[in-house]
C-alpha cells in the first residue's frame, strides 16, 4: 500500500515506530523510497531509553540509514522532531504526533 501511495504521489506519514512501515515499500525501480530521502524516527537511543532495544525485532533507525535514508534526530532525547521530504513526513516520537498530523493534512490540501 505504501509503494501504491508513493507511486500515485500521495503524502505518506508515520511517527515514532510507524516508519517501521515504510521499510519495504518501492518505487517503479525496486529501490526504496527512502533512499536519499530525509527523514527521522523513533532513535536507537530512545529504543535503549525505554529498554526496547531488545524487544523490537530491528532498529528503526539503523534500517532506514540501511536502506539509504538521511536520518537526523534532535539534539535530546524524546524531543518534538520532524522531517518533511516531499510528499513524506516522519516524526521522531509521540511528542511530534500533533504536529505530523497537520503537516499531512497540509500535504493533503496541497494534493488535491
Amino acid at each position: 500500500m505504501v509503494s501504491a501511495f508513493y507511486a500515485q504521489e500521495k503524502p505518506i506519514a508515520a511517527v515514532c515506530h510507524g516508519p517501521a512501515a515504510l521499510v519495504q515499500a518501492t518505487d517503479a525501480n525496486g529501490e526504496s523510497i527512502l533512499k536519499g530521502r530525509s527523514l527521522t524516527s523513533f532513535t536507537n537511543e530512545e529504543e535503549a531509553a525505554v529498554e526496547l532495544s531488545d524487544v523490537v525485532p530491528f532498529a528503526i533507525e539503523t534500517r532506514l540509514i540501511e536502506l539509504g535514508g538521511v536520518f537526523s534526530k534532535a539534539d535530546a532525547l524524546f524531543a518534538p522532531y520532524a522531517v518533511t521530504d516531499g510528499l513524506i513526513i516522519t516524526g521522531q516520537n509521540p511528542a511530534f504526533s500533533e504536529a505530523a498530523a497537520e503537516a499531512l493534512l497540509k500535504a493533503l490540501k496541497v494534493a488535491a
